[in-house]
């Protein structure tokens, strides 16, 4: 029986090659969107689970009420660490971590800067990333011990044994070699090649050992481990009022809470009322629900074609029921044809996926593969095989399988009349489907031209920012004039943050403040020719200027800070900082340093060295090459032991909306995709359609219908349902559209051009492929097709 059905399934396809291809073709199309879509999901919902403690580990978070709002973070203050050990017994462990950046490691002659971790002793024995050699549990047990990466072993020692060999880190202190982690993969919300120890850091860092103690200064990550996942309550009730009681004089009501794992890279924002708000897992539901889309696109293209010619194939269904074939083994052959051309469709696709592969992971930035030694991935074919089929050919195998013998014999009946009303429903939800992912894109385009053409408050060209290295700090003021006389610079400045970065928040009090009010404000440490650096207009007073020695107790505000403050004659107000009194001397513009999509935050700037970066404004060149080769050489006179390395400021403001761009890419993509499906569709229905009423088009053609009323009289239909379905999906797309922009402060509203837009768009690409098939049908001699009249 099965060799049978696939014998009529190849003749099937043979005989309709067109048909055939289009059914193929969408299909695979659609397979290899989802295919790639999925992918990426996949690889979203994967993060982390490689770890054996996936379900134990949490990160210790901190809520709290000021700004008219509850706020949540994951900067804690240090005495935390040791806190956890003993305030629950159900907590097994706990870790302190850095912020992870990038440091030189130096062995013998090599050199090379790489992103690791300072990381106390309990890290790799609660985290246990995979080592190639060491322990878990003893690999940070020694303050001066380093753990490397696999990758960063090899280019440090080559083929040796790394195991107990020296490098220097930070060219601050030389480190042994403990253990070898096997190369971190991407799917882990830590990434790193290195790991040194919290007792190191605090040996060399004065202001770590300080804040030992210290529960007001908020800036260390504390992660723990449960013993059992499910007393996670529990544990959240014993650690919630620990902040209020170490550190709530300020009377700002703050809180501890704990963050699974779980929930790391999905889930990891929060709404004004302190409830989680999702995350990265809007774009993942989002593009899953777009791979849904395509597929039901291209199911849509399979059943209205078969159903069309269902004309084709009545006598057959005649002829097989009048041989006493009942109805159930009919669907039965029906939905096997469907299979197998699904399954045709799905190698096509596979194909086509590993082509198209190395471009997407160009696109969305990751090292996707189609893993095909796993089990799920051949159970997951199947599924999607079988589904597929079963769904594409389910409504075909029905309908054709419920023709009376009798009439189809005679051929009284009309086998594609009854299919008419079901094939039109189908048609306005492929086109509505469209319609929602290219009003879609256009309104993301718009969002992203929005934020990208706000005004940032400073000038990004030319600007570029230095990481600030011990040697740096101490030689800061000598290298500062030899760039200024460099002729290639025109200023210099150091601050604790890039200005496309906010590294610190604190809180200010001004006079005629609310006792109950508490306001973050961005806080900004430098030193002279801030703003002159960064090209920040300064709207009242100075910047700070040694002049005046009286500014190292001096404080800039931003004109967001000066509008919260309502002050009528600020310069010279004192304004409260850390229980001391700082003079205001000067006002400057708003400057974007943030999320573009937020308004610019209260800022307030003084005098002091958190370390950070040095900014460079460069002179404006015909020669950039030259201008940053005259810099090198200045910054290894000052900075032997670090490469010269440098960010500009317009590429890093870039980075803000990778998310964004991926995801107007992306809809972009199988958008266009999407449209080629159903205009694939379109052309094989109109096609058909064009054939079935060829002998109408030669009694119009004879009785002297012109062929541009022909080509109108197929249009028509057509249009009617493409008008239909746009003004069934552009309310959709409108409500869809409002509801994900709200998640942004600063958005576009939908304007209403871009609905008559769209609209005319689609009908235009849908007369197009229908007239094409009428002119055809139009300009054939009539009468071969009316000779057996």
């Amino acid at each position: 029986m099965l060799r049978n059905f696939f014998l009529i399934s190849i003749r099937n396809l043979k005989k309709n090659g067109l048909y055939s291809f289009i059914n193929i073709s969408g299909l695979s199309i659609g397979i290899v969107c989802s295919v790639l879509i999925l992918l990426w999901v996949a690889d979203e919902v994967s993060y982390d689970k490689f770890l054996p403690k996936y379900d134990n580990l949490y990160q210790v978070w901190i809520s709290s009420d000021f700004d008219d709002k509850v706020n949540n973070w994951q900067s804690v203050p240090l005495p935390t660490y040791e806190e956890m050990k003993v305030i629950d017994s159900n907590i097994k462990n706990s870790v302190v971590t850095g912020w992870g950046g990038e440091r030189l490691l130096t062995a013998g002659d090599v050199r090379i800067t790489k992103r690791g971790y300072y990381v106390s002793e309990e890290f790799l024995e609660m985290f246990e990333f995979p080592l190639i050699s060491g322990s878990h549990k003893e690999a940070l047990k020694d303050p001066m011990s380093i753990v490397l990466s696999e990758s960063l072993a090899k280019i440090l020692f080559g083929d040796e044994d790394p195991i107990g060999k020296q490098v220097r880190l930070s060219d601050e202190g030389t480190l042994q070699v403990s253990a070898i982690v096997k190369d971190i993969p991407e799917n882990s919300s830590f990434q790193f090649d290195y790991l040194a120890t919290w007792k190191y850091r605090e040996s060399v860092n004065e202001w770590v050992k300080d804040n030992k103690t210290n529960w007001g200064n908020y800036s260390f990550q504390v992660f723990i481990e449960l013993n059992d996942p499910s007393r996670e309550v529990a544990v959240k009730q014993s650690i919630y009022d620990l902040l209020m009681e170490k550190d709530g004089e300020d009377g700002i009501n703050k809180h501890f809470f704990l963050h699974p794992m779980s929930d790391w890279r999905l889930y990891s924002s929060w709404d004004d009322t302190g409830k989680q708000a999702g995350g990265r897992s809007d774009y993942v539901q989002l593009f899953t629900a777009i791979a849904i889309v395509i597929l039901i696109i291209a199911c849509i293209n399979f059943m209205n074609l078969a159903t069309a010619r269902s004309e084709k194939r009545a006598k057959e269904v005649g002829i097989r029921k009048s041989l006493g074939t009942n109805r159930t083994r009919l669907i039965y052959q029906f939905i096997s044809e469907s299979i197998f051309i699904t399954f045709l469709a799905f190698l096509v696709a596979v194909i086509l996926t590993e082509l198209a592969l190395p471009a997407y992971n160009t696109l969305v930035d990751k090292e996707l593969f189609i893993d095909y030694s796993s089990p799920v991935f051949w159970l997951a074919s199947f599924g999607i095989i079988v589904i597929l089929g079963v769904i594409a050919g389910s409504y075909p195998a029905f309908y054709l399988s419920s023709f009376n013998p009798v009439e189809t014999l005679k051929g009284t009946v009309k086998a594609g009349k009854g299919a008419t009303t079901p094939r039109k429903v189908l048609v306005i939800t492929q086109f509505g489907f469209s319609i929602v992912l290219i009003i879609s894109t256009i309104v993301i385009f718009q969002q992203i031209n929005l934020v990208k053409n706000r005004d940032l408050g400073y000038d990004q060209d030319l600007l570029i920012a230095v990481g600030l290295t011990n040697d740096l700090s101490d030689n800061y003021e000598v290298l500062k004039q030899e760039l200024e006389s460099s002729g290639a610079v025109e200023s210099v400045t150091r601050s604790n943050s890039q200005i496309t970065q906010i590294n610190s928040n604190n809180f200010l009090g001004w006079p005629g403040k609310p006792e109950d009010k508490r306001v973050i404000f961005t806080t900004i440490t430098t030193t002279y020719d801030y703003a002159k650096t960064m090209g920040i207009d300064m709207l009242m007073g100075r910047d700070f200027s040694k002049e005046f020695a009286s500014d190292s107790n001096a404080i800039v505000i931003n004109k967001a800070a000066l509008e919260l403050m309502n002050l009528e004659d600020p310069i010279g107000t004192n304004l409260d900082l850390w229980g001391e009194k700082r003079k205001l001397i000067g006002v400057v513009d708003n400057v974007l340093m943030g999320s573009p999509y937020e308004p610019v935050k209260p800022m307030f700037l003084i005098l002091d060295d958190w370390g950070g970066y040095v900014s460079v404004r460069l002179k404006k060149t015909n020669d950039l090459q030259a201008s940053l080769g005259a810099l090198e050489e200045i910054f290894n006179r000052h900075n032997p032991a670090y490469p010269f390395e440098y960010n500009f400021a317009d590429v890093e403001f870039e980075r803000k909306f990778t998310t964004i761009n991926l995801t107007r890419k992306l809809a972009s993509l199988f958008a266009t995709l999407a449209m080629i499906i159903t205009g694939l569709g379109l052309f094989g229905l109109a096609s058909y359609t064009a054939e079935q009423r060829i002998k109408e088009i030669g009694i119009r053609k004879v009785l002297g219908a012109s062929i541009a009323s022909l080509m109108g009289l197929m249009s028509k239909d057509f249009a009617k349902l493409v008008l239909i379905s746009f003004f069934i999906a552009a309310p959709f797309a409108w409500y869809l559209l409002d509801e994900y922009l709200d998640r942004y402060t600063i958005r576009v509203d939908v304007t209403w051009w871009i609905f008559p837009l769209v609209g005319v768009i689609i009908l235009l690409f849908a007369i197009a492929i229908v007239s094409d098939q009428a002119r055809r049908a139009a300009k054939a001699n009539p009468v071969k097709s009316l000779r057996n009249e």
